[in-house]
């Protein structure tokens, strides 16, 4: 079937979920997640496909692998969503005007959402999830890396809407070509919104090719500075998790900033570092600091391209600073704007750093790997927007609804 055509059923779609019962939602969403236990093996095996044509030194091969721990992951965090209230017909405003005419602000679906996005299948189901929860219907554009996987995990949603007596277009998987991506970021009659995650290459593509509006989940740049005051055993903690609990993800610590005064700590702050192999370009202070207390096949001089770089992968680096102003500025030269972080015990810098800092998520004492829907508690997410338009960090149920205005008078005319 042709990309258009697919693109307009999905649109049909849109219809079938006007009014439908919360309750038939939430069923379908549970049994969704008990077929994708029972499918288990299928899926595994569809994944080892995929991984089959993947190198397993690229960055992206954590992101498309999945386990059988990563499966039970999903399927928990699709219960979780069926769980949450529906982000539906919520009465956002409610005025009368002195003319006696009732202005009501209710929120209301997008209608299609289009989501883009490479080597990671988790996406299929948390996509799912969050669109029919919140009544929309989605368009999967999934890359080739991840199309047996993909692939897997829809017969198994549209087996489900088949069985619950629902449209199967409200979840339609694209073709994974080229040719499917300039169909959906064309599609200006049928679309109302598109999502693009993945590399900062994909991002640019997609904001600068669409016709359709665009929320960006953006590149992961994240900083941690280890202020003047900052204690050893936190810093420690947090940046040994931040780097090193899935380096993959958006939210893994790409560059430790560090106050001058505690140089000589830097040692102990990534002594959890070389059990992982993370491989650390410092500068000048820091390389000096390090030097004979850390692997020196996992460390060297960095180079200007370190800074401003999303690793996703066993790398980081090191930046010595001043003072705190000296390190908002390197964050605010390099940040992506996704998540930044504060080490310190001074409550007068822990301010002026989340007062400052231009970010999404913006964390004191907290590892940056927090960054997560489902941390936050929204179930599951659909992507992390760095922008600052409508949605901005985890984006989830909410964030996947607009609203309309509701007027009531009694033959009210304007003079």
């Amino acid at each position: 079937m042709d990309n258009k055509r697919l693109i307009k059923e999905a649109a049909g779609a849109v219809k079938s979920l006007i009014g439908i019962d919360e309750q038939k939602i939430n069923a379908l969403l549970n049994d969704t997640a008990d077929a994708l236990i029972e499918a288990k093996d299928a899926v595994l095996e569809a994944n080892r496909m995929d991984l089959l044509q993947m190198e397993t030194t690229n960055p992206k091969y954590d992101r498309l692998k999945l386990t059988s721990e990563r499966i039970d992951g999903m399927a928990a965090d699709m219960k979780q969503v069926a769980l949450l209230p529906s982000p539906l017909n919520h009465i956002l405003s409610d005025t009368v005007r002195p003319n006696g005419m009732r202005i009501q602000k209710v929120s209301v679906p997008f209608g299609v959402i289009g989501i883009i996005y490479e080597a990671r299948p988790n996406v299929t189901f948390d996509v799912f999830s969050l669109c029919i929860k919140s009544g929309n219907v989605c368009l999967l554009k999934g890359g080739s890396d991840a199309v047996h996987s993909n692939r897997a995990l829809v017969v198994i949603i549209k087996e489900m809407l088949a069985k619950h007596a629902m449209n199967p277009s409200v979840c339609t998987l694209l073709p994974s070509g080229h040719e499917a991506t300039t169909a959906l970021l064309q599609a200006t009659d049928e679309v109302d919104l598109v999502i693009p995650r993945g590399s900062s290459s994909l991002i640019n593509y997609v904001r600068e090719h669409a016709r359709v509006p665009v929320i960006e989940t953006g590149a992961g740049i994240c900083h941690t500075y280890f202020d003047e005051k900052g204690d050893l055993d936190k810093g420690r903690a947090i940046v040994t998790n931040s780097k090193t609990r899935r380096v993959s993800v958006c939210n893994a610590l790409d560059c430790l900033v560090i106050h001058r005064n505690r140089l000589m700590d830097l040692p102990s702050i990534c002594s959890g570092l070389p059990d992982h192999h993370v491989i650390i370009y410092a500068d000048e202070n820091a390389l000096m600091a390090l030097t004979g207390h850390y692997p020196p096949s996992l460390l060297h001089p960095s180079a200007p391209e370190h800074y401003g770089t999303e690793f996703l992968d066993y790398k980081m680096s090191i930046k010595t600073v001043d003072s705190l102003e000296m390190a908002l500025a390197h964050i605010a030269c390099y940040s992506s704007k996704h998540s930044e972080c504060i080490v310190s015990e001074s409550e007068e810098a822990i301010r002026s750093f989340m007062q400052c800092v231009d970010a999404a998520c913006v964390y004191a004492n907290v590892s940056t790997a927090f960054t997560d829907g489902a941390q936050f508690g929204m179930g599951a997410e659909i992507g992390i927007s760095t922008q600052k338009m409508h949605a901005r960090g985890p984006m989830a149920l909410q964030e996947l609804t607009t609203y309309k205005y509701l007027i009531t008078g009694d033959g009210h005319v304007r003079s």
